[in-house]
């Protein structure tokens, strides 16, 4: 990979560190990545990839801005109500850095639509059936998957490299057959800073899958807003999960 003086200075930051450096920077302009929902998680997750120069990201997401989401949604303005997420972010992320080419899904998760192989995927959904479709698709394709979530003062995060891994998925610590939860974030609430730490987090998580830093497969990890405490928790194998088992 070959670095013009432009890009020396705009990834300055990550190529002084010496596990990053060149061949780092190289791992993620030459990855493409899904996100899969451009709410409070999905926001946070796609500022940091664009920022950090990773080559190709697709936005995957069917709903319109409301005055609602501003709250927490930080890609958004006030003028952008009514207007589709996907393009109101890729507008935003293009003027953050024009050398990430990004791409618009205007639409629910559906792999057969989807245009391309992944390096990662980045389940940002609030939507328990999406994040099955999303686990099985990530599965079968071998494509680690890193999938966030978050509700009041607590949130979450789970990642598996399935390009390494092939037992214990997300159907195992949830399984399919579990119903929607009745307290979501529309009924509930978050507070906005809870989703920027686990879409924080996510970016980071897919940063480290890049250069093959990752080791935490199938860890679920909490954060605790109220009391400032992270929690770790180790997933096991289900035998008779109906999609790795």
């Amino acid at each position: 990979m070959s670095l013009n003086d432009s890009e020396f200075l705009r990834y300055s930051r990550q190529l002084l560190m010496e596990d990053v450096g060149e061949s780092g920077q190289a791992s993620f302009t030459n990855a493409s990545v899904l996100i899969v929902g451009l709410g409070g998680l999905g926001c946070p997750v796609a500022t940091y990839l664009t920022a950090a120069g990773v080559g190709s990201i697709d936005l995957c997401d069917p709903d319109t801005v409301d005055l609602s989401n501003l709250q927490r949604q930080v890609l958004y303005t006030t003028d952008d109500c009514g207007n589709l997420k996907v393009n109101c972010a890729k507008t935003r992320l293009e003027a953050l850095n024009s050398e990430v080419e990004i791409n618009v899904i205007p639409c629910a998760f559906d792999q057969s639509i989807l245009p391309r192989q992944y390096s990662v995927v980045v389940d940002c959904t609030d939507d328990t059936k999406a994040r099955h479709s999303i686990n099985r698709f990530c599965f079968t394709n071998a494509v680690p998957l890193v999938s966030g979530a978050a509700l009041g003062w607590e949130g979450q995060l789970i990642a598996f490299d399935f390009s390494q891994f092939r037992r214990l998925c997300f159907s195992c610590v949830v399984s399919e057959n579990t119903p929607e939860p009745v307290i979501n974030c529309a009924n509930s609430g978050v507070l906005g800073p809870i989703l920027g730490v686990v879409g924080s987090l996510q970016a980071l998580t897919v940063l480290r899958i890049l250069m093959g830093q990752f080791e935490q497969h199938g860890v679920m990890q909490r954060y605790d807003g109220k009391r400032g405490q992270w929690l770790s928790f180790s997933s096991v194998a289900v035998d008779e999960c109906a999609v790795c088992g």
